[in-house]
């Protein structure tokens, strides 16, 4: 009897980047992966944290993407940090290579995950970078939103 897939299985996400970037857009990307590559991120041993994709010559490569050594792979193993190509459809690639011309976009992966048919996809997101007083006025909405949120409850506890 087969069993029901979950609908997406999250492997990493880079939390960093929202705090990092304005996202303006966000893609989805799958990703060429060798078997002991695709081992190591059904067991979770992904980090997004400094990745970043870059356009050469037509194709989206994953830069800095550290995906850990399978245990069990032992001489066919992987090299941790290598590029990695994301596949795209050709006319998405230059709508991208375009914004990524403009000053300030870069392409920062979001998160890595498995779709409903078990294949390991990148979600990829146009982004601008943010500057330090971007990042304190984020910090006090939030701070503030918190706040009020606790004021409310607090009302209707009486």
């Amino acid at each position: 009897m087969a069993r029901a897939k979950a609908e997406i299985q999250p492997v990493a996400e880079n939390r960093k980047a929202r705090h990092d970037y304005f996202v303006e857009e966000t893609y989805e990307a799958g990703i060429v992966l060798v078997g002991s590559e695709v081992k190591s991120c059904r067991a979770g041993r992904v980090n997004l944290r400094d990745a970043y994709a870059q356009i050469k010559d037509g194709e989206i490569f994953l830069l800095n993407c550290h995906i850990s050594p399978f245990e069990q792979a032992n001489r066919f193993n992987h090299e941790p940090l290598r590029p990695r190509k994301l596949l795209m459809h050709k006319s998405e690639i230059h709508r991208l290579y375009g914004k990524v011309r403009e000053k300030g976009f870069t392409l920062v992966p979001l998160r890595l995950y498995f779709n409903q048919k078990g294949k390991v996809k990148v979600e990829l997101a146009l982004a601008k970078g943010k500057r330090a007083y971007d990042k304190r006025d984020d910090i006090a909405a939030r701070e503030a939103k918190r706040e009020m949120a606790r004021a409310l409850r607090g009302r209707y506890d009486d």
